[in-house]
């Protein structure tokens, strides 16, 4: 797929993984609009922008927030061929702990985020991507979905997270079956320690621990590399169906 041709939705696009991904979507001449909580900043990243982006306001939870972000969108961009899911939260507690067992309502608020949230977006966007004229190869959309490795390598204390990612990974081939007949390609990235806003609230100390465990290159991911591998996937009309892993090959520590 052209990129000059793209009109891409990009979740949790205000911070991190999704602002980088759309900030390389519009510099290789794509529309991007960025959908995010309403109190987060992506009013002002889809700003510094330009005319090139726009910002829409949903819980990814909510199918009518959503559906109708969607629509917004789809009026603003004149289409939508590209969905990149990267809206998430994570937590971190214990099957049992010293307070006893783990919150059962904690638990399903990262499934129904992280999970739910992505499969809400999949499946809203989806009708709108199957209205567009296919390209040469039949090509109609591309849903990039975002995992981690934890959905491999889970940690101490990640079984909500672990099991939101590993479902992402889960239904990433059956959601492309669903949507070849369509001419939608499915793939999800598993990214390993990445610097985003979540980790840059961390000491320096711990940082530079979690840089150590990765083999190489032995630094933390940049989330401009995650935002050129969304934008190869878009490109590269055989991917398909599958996760790829960035992560300079660690393979994480119980804890």
């Amino acid at each position: 797929m052209d990129l000059r041709s793209v009109g891409a939705v990009v979740t949790g696009g205000a911070s991190g993984l999704g602002r980088a991904t759309a900030e390389a979507l519009v510099a290789a001449g794509s529309r991007v609009a960025i959908l995010d909580r309403p109190a987060s900043a992506g009013n002002d990243v889809a700003k510094s922008l330009g005319d090139a982006a726009i910002f829409t306001a949903a819980d990814v939870t909510s199918a009518d927030e959503l559906g109708s972000a969607l629509d917004t969108a789809v009026r603003h961009l004149g289409s939508l061929n590209v969905l990149v899911n990267c809206a998430g939260v994570g937590t971190a507690m214990k099957t049992l702990g010293r307070s006893g067992p783990a919150k059962l309502d904690a638990f399903a608020y990262v499934i129904q985020v992280n999970l739910i949230g992505t499969f809400n977006a999949t499946r809203l966007a989806a009708p709108h991507m199957a209205k567009n004229t296919p390209n040469a190869e039949g090509e109609r959309g591309v849903v990039i979905n975002t995992a981690s490795v934890a959905a491999f390598d889970g940690q101490i204390g990640q079984a909500a997270y672990s099991a939101s990612k590993g479902g992402i990974v889960g239904m990433t081939l059956p959601v492309a079956r669903d949507l070849a007949e369509f001419g939608i390609r499915v793939m999800t990235i598993a990214p390993g320690i990445f610097d985003t806003p979540l980790l840059g609230t961390l000491p320096e100390a711990i940082r530079a621990s979690l840089a150590k465990q990765i083999p190489f290159p032995q630094r933390l991911g940049r989330p401009a590399e995650y935002a050129a591998l969304a934008l190869h996937i878009v490109q590269n009309a055989m991917l398909n169906g599958e996760t790829i892993r960035l992560d300079g090959a660690i393979r994480m520590q119980p804890r």
